[in-house]
């Protein structure tokens, strides 16, 4: 028994009829290749930016820290000399500069609680350079009790 073929038989050889063969013309293939490196280029340019501001957090983290070392450092104790000190950490990537001065609330003298006392402010400023070559600063100040 032989098998029984239904319809007409396929093709061979190159069909006659309009319709075009399976694949791409070289001009989706350009098309789709400028929108891959349209992505890709956007792509780079978010992951690149977002590591920038990493290293601008990170930097800025540093910062604080200094910034609050120097405070603590230079709020220690109950005597205080008024004027500036200023210094770099051991990689001179970060400048400080502490400021100790009095602080005038307007309260006269014979007011206040304890004569001998004044209102001190101490401002620290931390400066460094970001990794897009801006300069950079960070304030921290605090008032604290003591005596010159």
């Amino acid at each position: 028994m032989g098998t029984r073929q239904i319809g007409s038989p396929p093709p061979r050889g190159r069909p006659r009829s309009g319709k075009r063969e399976a694949g791409f013309t070289l001009i989706e293939v350009v098309v789709a290749f400028v929108m891959l490196a349209l992505v890709l280029g956007v792509s780079f340019q978010i992951f690149s930016t977002g590591l920038q501001r990493a290293g601008d957090l990170e930097d800025y983290s540093r910062a604080l820290v200094i910034a609050q070392s120097r405070l603590a450092e230079a709020s220690y104790g109950d005597t205080f000399e008024e004027g500036e000190k200023s210094g770099e950490t051991d990689d001179r990537r970060f400048r400080w500069t502490v400021g100790v001065s009095q602080f005038d609330d307007g309260t006269p003298v014979e007011q206040r609680v304890l004569a001998s006392f004044y209102s001190v402010r101490i401002a620290v400023r931390v400066g460094w350079n970001s990794a897009a070559g801006t300069e950079r600063h960070l304030d921290l100040s605090t008032l604290v009790v003591g005596r010159f």
